[in-house]
């Protein structure tokens, strides 16, 4: 099963340069999330509370770091200590207008995480 949460809007200051981090950038986000729910799925308890994966990504955001790289490990790492029936976490981070001369457009990171 998968649980699919796109198009999420954040600001916020992550960023290599000096700028970045006090002008901070508009971000898009998407992440999937895969896991074996191992019985028929009736309960909440029995699936994947996307309000819950929604706040672990926010509470990451909100710590800004230098590297999309990292800020999308440390986001797999969160959304994964919700639960251990979790098995790959897909995530993609986009900077709207980052700080580069000349060049119109965005940037993104994509990340595929597996876990035993």
């Amino acid at each position: 099963m998968t649980i699919l949460l796109s198009n999420l809007e954040f600001y916020a200051y992550h960023g290599w340069h000096s700028e970045e981090k006090k002008i901070g950038a508009n971000f898009i986000l998407d992440v999937s999330v895969d896991f074996e729910p191992g019985k028929k799925v009736e309960e909440l308890s029995d699936t994947l509370n996307y309000v819950e994966i929604f706040e672990k990504i926010k509470e990451v955001f909100g710590q800004p770091v230098k590297l999309l790289e990292t800020l999308a490990e440390d986001i797999c790492q969160k959304i994964y200590s919700l639960d251990d029936r979790i098995n790959t976490i897909n995530i993609k981070i986009t900077k709207l207008n980052p700080p580069i001369a000349n060049f119109s457009g965005k940037v993104s990171v994509q990340l595929q995480k597996h876990f035993p």
